[in-house]
Formats: structure tokens, sequence, C-alpha cells
């Protein structure tokens, strides 16, 4: 007996019913991008690899799946590396090629590469795949969808209070109520590392700090431990761990313990402008939340950070993030091009969305119309109107068998058609058609004409 065929852990199908819902939160983001300005870019599901490795930082490196070199890979590799087994060198030797982790660095890419061709601000959106070789569980997978939005060529800070704006106007439409937009600046972190001496350990106090909500202060501080940032050090981040109060209360504490650090101040005074605003202007249904633990793991951010929670209740890990970068065009040779970008996690929205039962209205595409078919001439009959029908945007189709009447409607039937257009010799003849309503049973004769105007 054959194996049962199957996909690969973190990868998933989607039925039509799973397709539509991915599509309504689609529609739903891509609408909001246009209405804020933003136009579509699409960039290739691999690169070089030279363009990815090296931007996410080790953890991001290893994450990356490369893809091995066409042809005999082996070839050309010396036997004294293949001996080695440094999986490392070998790598370099095999692969030159790799699924795209995110969409930021490939559009980073993107814009030194045809800088000619843009108007700046440029402000993109790009929805597409991406891919991490990442340990598979809920809302975590290896091939998943991202929707970006960034601006580049621009330093100001309307930009980041627009995107606040927009993460609360997709999730009010969405109906996800209750949403937090957390709300850092890589400065302020920037600014706590030179205060406690530990400027040179900036990244892995980052990386480190982002995982507070995953494995608490004691693992933090463990992790901080294992990467050489000191006792006193930790011992003076303490207090950040139990940050609280309002968001104006946070902005005075982060003030005084950042006074002697001029990189820490500025962090102070952008976030001040970024809040002030939001508050002054309002959200509809999302609530945004100074963090001062938030630190996003990625390397290239340098200012602002974002980061969306689901609602209260719902288990899930964030459904959104983003924040600044002033240079990362610089790692392919431009300069001086800051940016600033947010990102909506798709298949953990879709997730919350089902959680929260925000998808009742959603329905699966359909015909509106199904023709029953008796035979050859009948059909023939019915695509002429099926012609008239689609030309007027009438979702339509013609069964494509001349099988008993009962086996079609009862396709009908499961597929929740709601009308039902029955043609025999007598219509043939007559030139009209019996159009049937499955909901209430009854029957009408009618023209094509009459025909178009009850199901339009």
């Amino acid at each position: 007996m054959a194996q049962k065929p199957s996909i690969p852990k973190g990868t998933r199908d989607f039925s039509p019913t799973e397709v539509a819902k991915r599509n309504y939160i689609f529609s739903t983001i891509k609408q909001v991008f246009e209405v804020y300005g933003f136009q579509p870019i699409e960039t290739p599901s691999f690169e070089k690899s030279e363009t990815l490795m090296g931007k996410y930082g080790e953890e991001g490196d290893r994450l990356i799946f490369k893809i091995l070199n066409s042809g005999d890979y082996l070839k050309k590799v010396d036997d004294d590396l293949i001996a080695s087994k440094d999986s490392l060198k070998v790598t370099t030797k095999i692969s030159e090629k790799a699924l795209r982790y995110d969409l930021t660095v490939p559009f980073a890419r993107y814009v030194v590469q045809h800088q000619n061709e843009l108007v700046f601000p440029f402000k993109r959106y790009q929805m597409q795949p991406v891919w991490r070789a990442d340990r598979p569980q809920k809302g975590r997978f290896r091939e998943f969808y991202q929707c970006d939005a960034d601006v580049v060529g621009s330093q100001s800070l309307w930009q980041e209070v627009e995107f606040v704006q927009l993460y609360d106007a997709v999730f009010s439409k969405l109906k996800l109520i209750g949403t937090t937009i957390k709300l850092n600046n890589r400065k302020i972190l920037a600014g706590i590392t030179e205060i406690i001496g530990a400027k040179d350990k900036l990244i892995d106090f980052t990386v480190a700090l982002d995982k507070l909500d995953k494995i608490g202060a004691e693992g933090v501080t463990k992790e901080m431990l294992s990467k050489g940032i000191s006792e006193e050090a930790i011992h003076k981040v303490q207090p950040l761990f139990q940050f609280n109060g309002s968001n104006q209360d946070k902005l005075n504490q982060l003030q005084n313990l950042l006074e002697a650090s001029e990189e820490g101040m500025q962090g102070v005074e952008d976030l001040r402008f970024v809040i002030a605003n939001i508050e002054s202007l309002g959200l509809q249904s999302a609530t945004l939340e100074l963090d001062v633990t938030l630190a996003r793991g990625l390397n290239y951010y340098t200012g602002a950070i974002y980061e969306v929670i689901a609602p209260e209740g719902v288990k899930m890990g964030s459904i959104g993030g983003g924040g600044r970068y002033d240079d990362l065009t610089g790692i392919f040779g431009l300069h001086d091009m800051s940016g600033v970008g947010i990102s909506f996690g798709l298949d953990r929205i879709y997730l919350v969305l089902e959680e929260l039962h925000l998808f009742d209205e959603v329905a699966l595409p359909k015909p509106k119309v199904l023709f029953i078919n008796f035979g050859e001439l009948e059909a023939a009959y019915c695509m002429k109107a099926l012609i008239g029908l689609r030309n007027k945007g009438i979702k339509s189709e013609l069964y494509p068998d001349s099988s008993k009447m009962k086996k079609q409607l009862n396709y009908a039937n499961k597929r929740k058609i709601p009308f039902v257009v029955i043609v025999g010799e007598n219509e043939i003849n007559n030139g009209n058609y019996t159009l049937k309503n499955m909901q209430t049973g009854k029957q009408k004769v009618c023209t094509l004409e009459e025909l178009l105007k009850i199901t339009a």
C-alpha cells in the first residue's frame, strides 16, 4: 500500500474556506495601505545568500533556509573542507541562494537597485510569504505571510505616528477590538547600556531583553550573564522589569534614568512626540503602551520599535511589529536613507480572528447561479446565457456533466448556490429559462433579460 503523502512540518494546505478568510484579511490590509498612500511591490522568493546573511543577527542567520546549488554541488568543494565537517564553511561553497527571511532586507536591496526609478520618500507595501527554519508551534510556522508597509527617504516622526494609526485602522476594520500597540525606541536601549557601562554589549542586551515575556526576568538575567554582561550592570537595569504607570509616568522615569545619555534622551524625546500626538488624535480600537523592555532582536533597528499584542485572553505572540532603521540601505552601498516600517503577521491574525469568531460574515466565493446540464443541446443553449451573466459580473456556472437532476441539485445545495436555471426542450423552443429559487423552492419562467435582472 502506498504511503500517505504529507507536507513538511511548519507548512500548511489551505481549503477554499480558509483561503476566503485569508483573502478577507489580505484585502482589508491592502485597502488601508492604499488609503495611507502606499504602493505595492514584489520581490523574488529567494535572494543571493550575501543579501540576507549577516542582517538579522546570529539567531536570524541560523534560521535562514539555504538553497543548494544546482547540479553536482559538492564537486568544487575541497576534500579537506568536507572532511573538516565545518558546516558553516561548507554551506558557503554549496549554497549561493536562500529563501527570504523577511521582506525588509529584500526591500532595502530593491531600493538601492532601483533608486534612480523611485520618487522619495518612497512608500511601499508588500504582501508575500517568507520562510524561517524555526521550531513549529502554535502561531509559528516555517512558511508564513508578512504584510509590510515601509517609508524610506524621510526621518519625520510623523511617519511613526501614522504607523500607529495604520495599525489601529486595520484592526478596527477587522473588528479586532482591544489590541495593544507597544512602542519603544532603540535609542533608549542604547542609552541604558551606556548608563550601565555595557554599551559594547548592546546587541546581546537587546536580544536577551526581547525574551522577557517568554523566559521571565530570571531567564533574561541568566542569558545576559552568559553574554558577559556584569551582575552590577544587570542590577542597574532591574527596575526596567517592573516599569509601570501611564505612558507619561514611564517617560518621566526614563528621563530621570537617562539624563546622562544624550542618545537615550533623544529616544525619550522621540517617544514623547509620538505618544503626545497619538493621545491628541486618538485611536479607534487599540491602546498605545510604552514598553521599555520591548527590544525586537533584529540588528537593523535604530529608532522606534513597534509590537502589536492580541486582545487580552487570546494566547498568541505578537501579531505585528516593526521599527525605524536609519541606514539599512547602507549595507548595499546607499547611505543616509532613513526608513521606518511595520509588518502584519497574517497567519497569527487569522488564528486570533478564528478564536474570537470574527469570520462569521466572511462568505466562501461561490456561483450565484447554477445551470442544470441535461445534454449537449441544452448545455449549448445555457452557455449563451452564461456569457450574458458573466459579462454583467454575475458569478455563474454550468454543471459540467449530464447527470441526474437530483445529483445536480444536491451540488447546488451543498455549495449554497441560491439560484438554479433549468433548460429543457420547452425552454429552448420558447427562447426562455426556468429559474428556481433554492431557498423558497419557487420556480419562474423568464427571459434572459429577466434572468439577468433577478440574479443581479
